[in-house]
């Protein structure tokens, strides 16, 4: 993506954007399910909002630019304020990814409805700003639910196994940040992590964004 700054500013510009975006809804969302759950503590530190500046991380924003995927600012939220704290844990977690997907989805449909009506101003005003916006909340999307700490997938995946199970899970944390660093280091042009996040990334390509070759960012 940042390839794109000298090539094609107003490519990477519109990037920037959908950027934003996808980081907006994805920790508004997260803070929005842990405040219906019953916690206040996303609220009382100002997460519950849409303004992208407060979930922005500036680790997370700088993976994004470089290598296609990142993360915003975590959500915090209080366990003990939860009534069943692993499963709603797990449930405050899937709503980020939940919610980039359903993002993606939106918009494709909107310039599918463009596209029907022949509308084709705002098919070409769509494709420039929409286009973007898909490609990376599915990116964002998927990125996130790897069941590795600190992604959502950790937490996700807590919140379906039993107690006993669950307890030598969150042992393995202290091994995420490894973990991650190992899929993301590059061996032979690639990463594991491409491995793993390309073919469902280039799978909501194909079927989310019309005209699309399904290509990863």
């Amino acid at each position: 993506m940042i390839s794109y700054l000298f090539s094609s500013p107003l490519t990477f510009f519109l990037f920037l954007i959908a950027l934003l975006v996808a980081i907006d809804i994805h920790e508004f969302s997260h803070a929005a399910v842990a405040d219906f759950l019953g916690d206040p503590t996303p609220r009382l530190q100002g997460r519950l909002t849409l303004n992208p500046l407060v979930h922005i991380d500036n680790i997370g924003i700088i993976f994004l630019l470089l290598v296609g995927f990142g993360w915003g600012k975590p959500v915090e939220f209080d366990p003990y304020n939860l009534k069943n704290p692993r499963t709603d844990a797990a449930w405050i977690s899937i709503a980020g990814p939940i919610s980039n997907i359903l993002l993606a989805l939106i918009l494709s449909l909107l310039l599918r409805l463009f596209m029907f009506l022949q509308l084709n101003l705002l098919t070409t005003i769509g494709g420039l700003i929409f286009l973007p916006i898909i490609q990376m909340n599915i990116v964002l999307g998927i990125f996130n639910i790897i069941p590795i700490h600190p992604l959502d997938g950790f937490k996700i995946v807590g919140g379906l196994l039993s107690h006993d199970q669950a307890k030598e899970w969150y042992g393995m944390q202290k091994y995420g940040i490894f973990l991650l660093l190992l899929l993301i280091i590059p061996f032979g042009g690639s990463s594991l992590l491409d491995f793993i996040i390309r073919p469902p990334i280039n799978f909501l390509f194909k079927l989310l964004i019309p005209f699309s070759t399904g290509g990863i960012i």
